[in-house]
């Protein structure tokens, strides 16, 4: 029973609010030791999920990158851009965007875009420059409507795509799951069943995006 000493570490680190990874560490290295484990046995144990893990440390390249990018006009590049373009509107410009994070997600691009990568750097202020040309000005409340529609349309186009992928951890979990149960299927055939699921989904967040047009064409100042 000694060995979960570690889950008391946990729940003490998060209260105590300390670094989550120095939290985790620490509670991995109590559980190691109370199970009796070499140091070295634990040491080469960190060091292969770091390994088999590695890219995790990816985001430590993008956010600066991010960063520079922003310091370097790229927001106010994007805002004139979709300024220069004629009937843009925000929710033609998202439904666009969300049909491209379907279609990547469902070929297994699942990190081409996402939250750190596109929507905060990108896709958010193309969107809140359309909304603004839109509506003639975004009050604070309408601006964060659009950010979080904006978010929210990285989330679905993810989501409902990457199911339609062979090898996505979720269509690997549910043929493990069912075969618990005697139930055999193939991969294919559970991403064949995925699709009109992303269909449905395009097609209702879809009709969220004609609405937040609505709204917006209808709160035009003058």
């Amino acid at each position: 029973m000694w060995v979960l000493l570690g889950i008391a570490v946990i729940v003490a680190g998060f209260v105590l609010r300390f670094n989550p990874l120095l939290v985790i560490l620490a509670s991995a290295l109590v559980t190691g030791i109370a199970a009796g484990l070499d140091p070295l046995v634990l040491l080469a144990a960190f060091g292969k999920a770091f390994n088999e893990a590695r890219y995790v440390s990816i985001i430590w390249i993008v956010l600066p990158v991010v960063g520079l990018l922003e310091a370097f006009g790229l927001q106010e590049r994007a805002r004139g851009l979709i300024g220069r373009m004629r009937g843009a509107t925000v929710g033609r410009f998202l439904t666009g965007y969300l049909l491209v994070r379907q279609g990547l997600a469902a070929v297994g691009l699942t990190s081409v875009a996402g939250h750190a990568q596109t929507v905060r750097p990108l896709v958010a202020p193309i969107a809140e420059a359309a909304a603004e040309r839109q509506s003639g000005g975004l009050d604070d409340a309408e601006r964060e409507k659009v950010k979080a529609m904006t978010a929210a349309t990285d989330n679905v186009g993810l989501f409902f795509g990457e199911d339609i992928f062979l090898a996505i951890g979720s269509i690997l979990l549910i043929k493990g799951l069912l075969e618990q149960y005697g139930i055999l299927l193939e991969p294919l055939q559970l991403s064949v069943w995925a699709i009109p699921t992303a269909i449905a989904a395009f097609l209702i967040h879809g009709f969220r995006l004609r609405r937040l047009d609505r709204r917006l064409n209808r709160a035009e100042r003058p």
